[in-house]
């Protein structure tokens, strides 16, 4: 029975091919730009594999092929590339402005040297905007999720906090939202590794282990575990 099981559920997963056509479809339909993108990183190493390929003096026809087929294999490395690059901000824009979004973006998209958590550390109860702790090389990284108005004072409680438990590392703050001056959801990772570091891996697991012993978790109704590279693309309209 296990085994009938468990070739029914490989039966019905998506070949690979499948799966890619999936996410470019889903990555077309949320970002209509995407296609130029997708044809510049293909065509533009085909092209110039045809070119080197005619135009190059005392070529043979193996290096004929060669020179096409180089450019053939480049250009599907490149689209694989952009592919997933704007699948991933594709993924992000169908969840932003949700609650929890942030928590998702924590978990699938940091590097290795980050800790972090998909729940919040302090959360508005009528409004749902949070606050999410990251520890990472540049020291604690607070993120608000959501109106900036309404965790003015939760933030500079949480500022606090991690100030007195480990009162010689840096504070760094992040804002995502659809406000002016907040950062978008997909801008999130990149805009975390370009804080100056100032913690080694060491530290950081320290740094991590202490901020999670001595504080508590609000446990808010925040969805967890939403994974945003799983997302369905929603029907045409």
């Amino acid at each position: 029975m296990a085994r009938s099981k468990t070739s029914e559920t490989t039966a019905k997963e998506p070949g690979r091919l499948k799966q890619m056509y999936q996410v470019f479809t889903m990555t077309r339909r949320e970002d209509p730009t995407s296609i130029g993108w997708f044809a510049l990183a293909f065509g533009v190493p085909v092209i110039a594999g045809v070119l080197l390929a005619l135009l190059l003096p005392n070529q043979s026809i193996f290096g004929v092929v060669l020179w096409i087929v180089a450019g053939v294999m480049l250009g599907v490395l490149l689209f694989l590339i952009v592919l997933g690059r704007l699948a991933e901000r594709a993924a992000y824009s169908q969840i932003a402005g949700q609650p929890g979004a942030v928590g998702a973006v924590l978990k699938n998209s940091l590097r290795r040297t980050w800790r972090s958590s998909e729940m919040p550390v302090a959360v508005h109860g009528k409004s749902q905007s949070a606050i999410y702790r990251a520890v990472g090389t540049p020291g604690v990284v607070l993120i608000t999720e959501g109106h900036a108005s309404n965790l003015t004072r939760l933030l500079e409680e949480e500022k606090r906090k991690v100030h007195r438990i480990v009162p010689n590392v840096a504070i760094n703050t992040v804002a995502v939202g659809d406000e002016k001056a907040q950062l978008t959801l997909h801008k999130l990772p990149r805009a975390m590794n370009k804080f100056k570091k100032t913690l080694n891996r060491n530290e950081v697991l320290a740094v991590s282990n202490r901020l999670d012993s001595l504080t508590q978790n609000p446990a808010a109704a925040i969805p967890k575990g939403m994974d945003p590279m799983r997302a369905r693309a929603g029907r045409p309209r």
